[in-house]
């Protein structure tokens, strides 16, 4: 990663305000916790004889010494075994009950926690996808939801169970000796000051390794995806190497966690040791005093003990605690950011958007300027109009915006200023899914999803039957190829098409548009990557698909596009020219130049 990109990832997760805390971090999971309430209020009171049961515990060891040590009573000491494994048993069926409790509510609310970040995930547009890589969207959309959940509900039961059991034992060190307790208690006041120095410093690591986290996992997926191009060019040892510094980096961070935090735990055994040592102490002068017996003396120390041993692993419970917190306020940040899509279902709602039911006149863009990061725009107040039944041909130098142009469209990204209007409507004003139903797109790399080919075909129409899937095959001129395969449609394609060659997994993305019979076609270069044999094939599939149909098309190969109504050459982000073929080649501009280069010597 380079130390730009992780300074500016860093900067962006520095943002986070996890000052707040523990609390801060309960009331902003409430909203999920409020739908399981009366199981979270089961759980809750579960956890209280949890908790007691060890209190009752410690008080019982002062009859037993009283009793059994000093008083030497052999019918009280019969029965002590009794009463242990009753205390146990007992103990034990409310710790199961609670556990049980406890992970339903936690597991129902990362379910919900989850499905909340992939809705907000599909609402995203291009621009979110663009910005960020797959390691963040996958640390952030799925591991965030998991380490919120177990880290904040797990240590709530221990919270629990630890709060009731503690005000049970300190109830029990009052009772035995109010004297022992001022001093017992008094020790915990020194464990403010060291809380508050590992909670800053648990921030400032846990940022830096959310950030390298999200890196190695985008790491792990270029490495899978892009097996062919390292093999290809001989990558291992640069991959391999970019995955070790990343771990390294992790590596030294982890260490730097030990280091800087796990110093309070034993901290908290010395401030333990300090409090039972000078209890012993005062506690032989009452003793001696005879202001308190042997049995009180030995309760409160074992009620002590039980008090002061959940202090002494504190620290990684408060760990878990912050990592749980910092999770949570990633999980909001994304919560909380506004997307075009639910904009538009928010106008939907409050019934100010239409229904676009099909394409009755034209497409026009009105004086339309675009751009991606807002500071250099890629298209500059371009104006053209397509006819219904016409086809549009878009060529021009790499760069110039002619895919721009057609991502507006079906508004995968939102214009700067203008006006894209549809039958004379601005497509603002339409919802997204009318507006994209009545569209269908055919990219150069079209993406396949892990499954069959029936699968991905029917993504065009989900309730298409099976007449109409066989005639989107025949159309997309697949007949042969499926003929050639044992399983038919019904054949496994692998993650992203990879069992496929370039010109199948094209005829599918025909298949899956013709199967969509959608009355506006954009086909993206969708040729431009493919041999002259399976070119051919793929042609006379997207001559099938344009019949009848509005269509835009990117061409490349200025040969697929020379019968078009009309070709418009966009250079740098403007309209250059725009004619048929024949008057474009007598003009002599633009686009003759890239004829003649293409078909120089033929």
């Amino acid at each position: 990663m380079s130390k730009k990109k992780k300074k500016e990832k860093l900067l962006e997760l520095e943002n986070l305000d996890t000052d707040a805390g523990f609390v801060v971090g309960y009331s902003k999971m409430w909203p999920f916790i409020r739908k399981y309430i009366w199981f979270a209020v089961l759980g809750v009171i579960l956890t209280v004889p949890v908790g007691t049961l060890d209190a009752l515990i410690a008080l019982f060891l002062k009859p037993f010494m009283d009793n059994v040590m000093v008083e030497k009573q052999q019918d009280f000491a019969a029965n002590v075994p009794l009463i242990i494994v009753g205390f146990v048993l007992i103990q034990g069926i409310f710790i199961y009950t609670s556990t049980l409790v406890n992970t339903y509510v936690g597991s129902k609310i990362n379910l919900d926690i989850q499905k909340r970040m992939f809705d907000k995930l599909m609402d995203q547009d291009c621009r979110f996808y663009d910005a960020n890589d797959s390691g963040a969207v996958i640390f952030r959309f799925y591991k965030d939801a998991e380490t919120a959940t177990s880290g904040l509900i797990d240590n709530f039961k221990l919270f629990l169970t630890k709060f009731f059991s503690s005000v049970s034992l300190v109830l029990v060190l009052i009772y035995n000796s109010w004297q022992l307790s001022f001093a017992a208690i008094g020790i915990l006041l020194f464990l403010i000051l060291p809380l508050k120095i590992v909670r800053k410093r648990i921030k400032a690591i846990m940022n830096k390794t959310v950030a390298e986290s999200a890196f190695i996992l985008t790491i792990y997926n270029e490495t899978a995806a892009g097996n062919r191009i390292i093999r290809s060019y001989t990558l291992e040892e640069s991959t391999r190497e970019r995955f070790y510094n990343s771990a390294r980096y992790l590596f030294g961070m982890g260490m730097k966690m030990v280091r800087d935090t796990n110093w309070l735990s034993p901290m908290m055994h010395v401030v333990s040791a300090v409090g039972v040592a000078v209890v012993i102490w005062y506690g032989g002068y009452l003793i001696v005093s005879q202001q308190i017996t042997s049995g009180t003396f030995v309760s409160f120390i074992a009620a002590l003990i039980m008090l002061y041993t959940p202090l002494k692993s504190i620290g990684n419970n408060y760990i878990k605690v912050q990592q749980a917190v910092l999770a949570i306020c990633r999980i909001y940040e994304m919560l909380d950011m506004k997307t075009a899509t639910e904009e538009n279902r928010r106008l939907e709602e409050e019934g100010q958007l239409q229904e676009l039911a099909g394409l009755d006149s034209d497409i026009e863009f009105r004086n339309v300027s675009f751009s991606y990061d807002g500071s250099r725009n890629v298209l500059e107040n371009i104006s053209f109009k397509v006819g219904k039944g016409e086809k549009l041909a878009l060529v021009g130098n790499s760069g110039g915006g002619k895919t721009t142009v057609c991502s507006l469209i079906p508004r995968l990204y939102d214009i700067a200023g203008g006006e894209i209007l549809i039958d004379g409507v601005d497509i603002r004003k339409f919802t997204l899914k009318s507006l994209r139903s009545q569209i269908a797109v055919v990219f150069q790399d079209n993406f396949l999803f892990t499954g069959t080919i029936r699968d991905n075909i029917m993504m065009g129409n989900p309730d298409a039957t099976e007449e109409e899937v066989r005639l989107a095959c025949s159309s997309a001129c697949l007949d042969e190829f499926l003929a050639s395969r044992p399983e038919g449609l019904n054949t496994q394609i692998g993650e992203r098409g990879i069992q496929l060659s370039g010109g199948q997994k094209q005829r599918i993305a025909i298949a899956r548009a013709f199967l969509k019979n959608a009355p506006i076609v954009i086909l993206d270069e969708a040729t431009s990557a493919l041999d002259n044999k399976s070119e051919k094939v793929v042609q006379e599939a997207l001559n099938n698909l344009m019949k009848n149909k509005t269509v835009l098309v990117i061409a490349h190969r200025l040969s697929t596009i020379i019968d078009s109504d009309s070709i418009m050459v966009i250079n740098d982000g403007r309209i250059a020219e725009r004619g048929t073929h024949d008057e474009l080649i007598k003009k002599g501009g633009a686009y003759e130049l890239l004829y003649r280069s293409q078909f120089k010597g033929s």
